[in-house]
């Protein structure tokens, strides 16, 4: 067997890896070896076989994609990619010491993207036109992303089985087929309750009969579509904003911690592994912290001065 075709047996295994030991979606199966790519593809530019990579190949592949002008948060991605390929080549006895392990990702700030008021989110489901097929559809999607806080993918994969609406919860499969309960609001409920009422009208295919939020083709709803219904009610409603089914779920997460919910309780909603991350989603109105710390701290009063 000559060299490329061992580097090809490795990359299969290094895929069955992914998805059966790490639980990773095909997605992100299919991201991890795209940007694995990159790197093969680098060193053979370079004549280096992949299991002779040292610290310097891989800082000089890091500044390789810097010159080409990909965003830090893309390099970023890219190399936490590449630091799970060779910790898969050690433990499995492919090399004897890991030469990323001291390999540096760009520094990322935190962005902070566009929320939504709660007005603004009435308004946007206010603007459905309910009198159309997909009208009462569309209302349930908006509560539930809102409401719930879902991912995109995690709405269009949510199974009629996986609706406890007596109890007030759904179950939600995330990242890595890990399932959580979360809370869903009586609105919500009321909104899906009633789209029931039509669902059965239009065309389901068999295989698709348990999923709770169906296209036109009979089909779960794609997140293209999710997208597309949201950019089209921002449109009609004039909203400037920059919005995307994300920007519900960061609206939810920021409403709930500004009305004083505990970061933690938000993390387990959100299916977050880590609480840095819940913290990248969440953010206080600093105008409004200003002004209570300004009426309330003792520094503040005038009867101090």
């Amino acid at each position: 067997m000559n060299k490329q075709e061992v580097d090809k047996q490795i990359i299969i295994k290094y895929r069955q890896y992914l998805k059966l030991e790490k639980s990773l979606s095909e997605n992100t199966v299919m991201a991890y070896t795209s940007d694995l790519d990159k790197l093969i593809q680098y060193l053979k530019e370079e004549n280096i076989n992949i299991m002779d990579v040292s610290l310097d190949d891989l800082e000089n592949f890091a500044a390789d994609l810097r010159d080409i002008g990909i965003h830090p948060r893309s390099q970023a991605r890219i190399l936490s990619g590449i630091r799970s390929f060779f910790h898969f080549l050690l433990i499995e006895d492919y090399i004897q010491q890991d030469p990323s392990e001291l390999l540096e990702s760009p520094q990322i700030g935190k962005h902070l993207p566009d929320i939504l008021s709660v007005e603004e989110i009435d308004n946007l489901i206010n603007a459905i036109d309910r009198s159309t097929k997909e009208g009462q559809r569309n209302c349930a999607i908006l509560e539930t992303l809102y409401s719930c806080g879902l991912r995109v993918s995690e709405l269009c994969n949510l199974k009629i089985s996986d609706l406890y609406l007596d109890e007030g919860f759904i179950k939600v499969e995330g990242k890595g087929s890990k399932q959580r309960l979360v809370p869903i609001s009586p609105k919500a409920i009321k909104e899906i309750k009633n789209y029931f009422l039509t669902r059965g009208d239009g065309l389901i295919k068999p295989e698709f009969e348990d999923y709770v939020f169906i296209s036109r083709f009979g089909k779960n709803i794609s997140r293209i579509m999710v997208f597309h219904i949201i950019k089209e009610l921002a449109d009609k409603i004039g909203l400037k904003k920059s919005i995307s089914p994300h920007t519900f779920r960061h609206s939810f997460a920021t409403h709930l911690l500004e009305g004083g919910a505990n970061l933690r309780a938000i993390q387990c909603m959100l299916g977050h592994e880590s609480i840095g991350t819940t913290e990248i989603y969440t953010h206080i109105d600093r105008v409004r912290l200003r002004d209570e710390i300004i009426c309330h701290h003792p520094r503040n009063n005038k009867k101090s001065l």
